[in-house]
């Protein structure tokens, strides 16, 4: 895996030419059965992420995470429950044309149907997030993606978020803004009534989605964003290398931050929030 320069992204290098789409759909369930299938029906378990008659919709970039998102939840559908049903979209924010076709190739090769519709994202995010086009672009991306899934008639909205990314939020708000806060495996929308976030790959680190990827002989698309490629590195990046860095000394922090979300101890600290409310110790003291 290597880096492109200046774009703080990571580009996925397959091993070898693509793998036949049977082989691959098989690997998900035998090679990959404790890093990636049980993981993904485990959060399914845990969070309570599907349930009878949901419509979800699956929202596929094209990088690494989203088809690996897009797989699993076919291979749900063909191997285990079937009570729900899946539209998968697919956001053009302004991709230069041959990204755009990679995305489209990926896709029908692996099988997945994807509603493709146009935002031009990238256009208003260059005019008017000039230190930090990633935030306004997540932003503005997930508003489009509701808004898409909503026309469908959906009722969830799932995203390709893993284990990594919830460690790496944690810490971000943690260094930069000054709260102890994480990204949640499932939440409801507030601007779009009736819908749902889920996030099915929250137990899945992202090394075992980056070797199912250059496994499958795949070339996923990466941020593409020529926004982004113009700034500075990003915060998220700096805390990936920062995660690897404690790992050397500390094998397992990554794992010991993530468990921190659900054990805070709420008799030990100075304040938090609730419902929109500010509560201190002082309260209850």
């Amino acid at each position: 895996m290597s880096r492109i320069a200046g774009s703080g992204c990571d580009v996925i290098t397959p091993l070898g030419e693509r793998k036949p789409l049977l082989d691959i759909e098989k690997s998900i369930i035998t090679k990959y059965r404790r890093d990636i299938w049980g993981k993904f029906i485990k959060a399914i378990k845990e969070y309570n992420l599907i349930e009878d008659n949901d419509k979800i919709a699956v929202a596929i970039s094209g990088g690494k995470d989203s088809l690996l998102m897009a797989k699993l939840f076919q291979e749900l559908k063909c191997h285990g429950r079937d009570n729900f049903q899946l539209e998968f979209i697919a956001m053009d924010p302004g991709y230069h044309d041959n990204i755009k076709e990679l995305l489209i190739d990926n896709c029908t090769y692996l099988n997945i149907p994807i509603h493709l519709f146009d935002s031009g994202i990238f256009r208003i995010v260059d005019d008017i997030a000039q230190d930090y086009p990633c935030f306004m672009c997540a932003k503005m991306r997930r508003g489009a993606l509701y808004k898409k899934a909503k026309e469908l008639g959906c009722n969830k909205l799932a995203l390709g978020h893993h284990f990594n990314d919830v460690i790496e939020t944690t810490l971000l708000n943690l260094f930069y803004t000054g709260n102890f806060s994480t990204m949640l495996p499932r939440l409801k929308s507030q601007n779009f009534q009736g819908m749902e976030l889920i996030r099915p790959l929250y137990l899945i680190e992202e090394d075992s989605i980056i070797n199912f990827i250059q496994s499958s002989g795949i070339w996923p698309l990466n941020c593409a964003c020529m926004v982004a490629a113009k700034k500075t590195g990003s915060k998220r990046n700096e805390i990936k290398e920062l995660i690897q860095e404690l790992k050397k000394n500390f094998k397992d922090i990554d794992k010991s931050i993530f468990r921190a979300t659900s054990n805070v101890n709420l008799d030990t600290m100075l304040g938090w929030k609730k419902g929109g409310k500010t509560f201190t110790f002082l309260d209850e003291y």
